[in-house]
Order: C-alpha cells, then structure tokens, then sequence
C-alpha cells in the first residue's frame, strides 16, 4: 500500500512548510478554476445553441459522472493513497480542458462534443473532491486542520463569488478561446502544486521512520480493506465503508445533517429566491444581489472558522444548522433586497462554517482507512440531492414562498433539535 505520512509526524507549522503551502494553494486555485469553467461552460452552450435543453444536457453531463463515481473513488483514494489520486485527477482535468481548447479554437463543437468532454470533468472531479479532503489530515497537524480547510474553502467562496464576474468579463474581453486558455493554466498550476505531496513521499521529505501506511490499523482499528489477509473486493470495500458510517453516530449524524440541509436549502434559495425577488424585492436583478450575499456570508463562515475554531464543537453544529434553519424561515417575512441579503449571508455563514467544523472533525476521527470513503459520503450528501431540492422547490412554490421558506426553514430546525439530542455530538470537543 502508499506509504503517506501521518499529521503526527510533520511540523507544527503547516503554513510554515514551503510543500505545505503549495498544497493549500493547489487545492484553493482548482477550487477557482471549478468556479470559473462552470461559467464559461455555461455560457459556451449557450453560445452554440438557444436556452434550454442543450444548457441542462451538458451540466447533467458534468454532474452525472460524478454523482455516480464519488463512491467508488472513495474505494480508490483509501487503496492508493489520497495523494496520488488527487494530483492524477487534477492533471486529468487539465487534460481535458486542453482538449477542448483545442475543440474549441480547431473546429467548430458540437453541444454532443462539449457534453462528453464535460462528462470527463465530471469524472476527474469524483475521484478529486474525496482525494483532496482525505489528503489534509496526512500532511497537517490535527490542530490545524481547521485553520487550512477554511482556507481551502475561503478559496472555493471566494471563487463563487466573483468567479462569474470575472469569468464573464473576460470572455467578453477577450473571447471564448482565451480565456479558456487561461483556465486551463490555472488548473495546470493547481496540478503542479498538488503534486508536491507525491514528490515528498517519494523523497522521504518530512517521513519520520514510524510513519504508518494509509489503511493499515489505527488504535483498535481493523483493516477494513483486508480480511485475513485478502484484499476485499470493490464492493464490499465500499460496504465496509458505509457500514463504518452507519454504525459512527457522529458520522451518522453529520451526514444526515448535511443531506436533509442539501434538501431544504439549495433549490428553495436558487428557485424560491427568484420567485421572491419578482414578486417582494424589484425583479430579477435583485436575485443577484441577494446570492452575492450568500457568497459573502460563505466566505466570512470559512474564514471565521479558521480564525476561531470552536472549543465545543458540537454544540457549535447545533448552532450552525439552527442559524441556516432560522435564516431560511426568516426568508419568509422580508419585504426588501437589504433584509433578503442580510438573511441569506446568515445561511451562508452558517453552512460555511457548518461545513469547516464538520469536514475538520471527520478528518480527525475516521481512521485512515477509511477516510476516503467516508468523505467520498460527504461530498455525495453535499451535491446528489440537488434534483430532489429542486423538485421540493418546484412542488412548495405554487403554495407561495412564505410556505415554501417555512417549511424548510422548520425542517432544517427539526434536525439540529434532532442533532442537539445525540450525546455523541453534543459531547464534540
């Protein structure tokens, strides 16, 4: 198996190590050109067909393949080390971003071309999202973790957020096929910096002779991947993997958390909000100012989480999910732009700093074994239930939004009630 090394048995400083830093921003920099493509995708097909179909056809191209690989991704981050697949997943991106360049400037593409090269983005993006999460805990101390997740994650909502100006006004200034150009640059660089752990391992750079292999015993840990000395199949890797989750009541309890918030949260904002915004604030530009919010809130959620990282971690998710609970049934009673934006950068304060706690406090106590396929869970709860949001959206808001935002609002109250009476998160420290 890999040998990676442990957070035990590197430097106290992880921002202090030059490998370190190229880590945090490769991972921050693939999280920009995520931001920035999903835009000039968007726009592209837009370019080359009418609105409609054709837009849907290539994101559920994007979105399928990673959907339905993130699992078993998971399987191949714990049997090769999450090093190797993140930085394999990262040049497999730019691999297809040249190619479409390529596409692009070369020939005139089909929206059936741009889908099926889409669709390999989306596969590069299932084995990357478990593979750079799972690649922290082996290479910064446990006590800094969530210092580098949120800003790994101030990164991804920062790109949310100016990422679709930026995106669309470059195109304008400068075209489709340059600024494509520029994004598969900064996913090159992403790519050599996520590289950097590899080349450590390799080198024996910072490995002490204790160091453990990924997937060997932990503590009273057993070997998931083997049973008397047998490798386990692939399916019943990933069996091993999600009966681990079932049994962990704070794994348990966290996933579920972060699925139902999913549910209750992404369509009723997206969809409910633009039903808002025409009806109570002035039309459709007030849905922009509004999602600005979001992304502002989102940013200053990572950031706070990695400033102060809280002492009482589980009471800190109770607050976190009953703040995005409270903020989505809030949208019910504003009445102008200045009170929508004030309540949606609450619920993306809450998430974001809702997602640094979870994602640092999973990446301590699962074993390492594990840890792939555990996050390869989280990662699915966070974008696999956005179809039924969608369609929970759609069915609530002919009853009107103020029953739409109630509704949600006090299902996402109801789970961090629900979250409040488990001794095992509550007891979080």
């Amino acid at each position: 198996m890999t040998m990676e090394p442990t957070a035990r048995s590197l430097p106290r400083e992880p921002l202090g190590e030059a490998h370190l830093r190229r880590l945090i921003a490769g991972q921050g920099l693939a999280a920009v050109v995520d931001a920035l493509f999903l835009i000039w995708l968007t726009l592209f097909v837009l370019k080359l067909s009418e609105p409609g179909m054709a837009t849907g056809f290539v994101l559920v191209a994007v979105a399928l393949p990673r959907a339905a690989l993130l699992l078993p991704a998971g399987v191949l981050v714990d049997r090769l080390g999450p090093a190797r697949i993140a930085a394999g997943a990262a040049w497999l991106r730019v691999a297809v971003l040249l190619a479409l360049g390529a596409l692009v400037t070369l020939a005139s593409p089909s929206v059936t071309a741009v889908a099926l090269l889409a669709a390999l983005l989306g596969v590069a993006d299932a084995a990357y999202f478990p593979a750079a999460l799972a690649l922290l805990p082996g290479v910064v101390p446990t006590e800094r973790l969530a210092r580098v997740n949120a800003l790994v994650q101030g990164a991804e909502s920062g790109g949310d957020l100016i990422g679709p100006a930026v995106a669309a006004g470059v195109i304008a200034a400068v075209g489709f096929d340059a600024t494509l150009g520029g994004i598969a640059a900064l996913a090159a660089l992403a790519a050599v910096a996520l590289s950097m752990p590899i080349r450590a391992i390799r080198s024996g750079e910072s490995m002490p002779t204790h160091a453990i292999r990924s997937g060997e015993p932990a503590g009273d840990f057993a070997d998931p991947e083997s049973v008397e000395g047998e490798r386990l199949s692939t399916a019943r890797a990933l069996g091993a993997g999600l009966s681990y989750a079932w049994r962990e009541p704070v794994v348990r309890g966290m996933l579920a958390a972060i699925a139902l918030i999913n549910i209750a949260v992404v369509g009723p904002v997206l969809v409910g909000g633009a039903v808002l915004a025409d009806q109570r604030l002035g039309g459709a530009g007030a849905l922009g100012i509004v999602l600005s919010g979001f992304g502002a809130g989102s940013l200053a959620g990572s950031l706070v989480a990695g400033w102060r990282p809280p002492a009482r971690r589980g009471w800190t998710v109770v607050g976190g999910v009953a703040a995005i609970g409270a903020g989505m049934a809030g949208l019910a009673a504003v009445g102008d732009v200045v009170a929508a934006t004030a309540v949606v950068s609450l619920i993306g304060l809450g998430s974001a700093f809702l997602g640094v706690v979870v994602v640092a406090t999973l990446q301590e106590r699962v074993p390492q074994g594990l840890l792939g396929r555990v996050l390869s869970l989280v990662v699915l709860a966070t974008v696999a239930f956005d179809p039924f949001s969608y369609t929970l959206a759609g069915v609530l808001v002919p009853l009107g939004t103020t029953m739409l935002f109630l509704v949600c609002g006090s299902a996402v109250l109801t789970c961090a009630a629900l979250v409040a009476l488990s001794p095992a998160i509550r007891s979080l420290r």
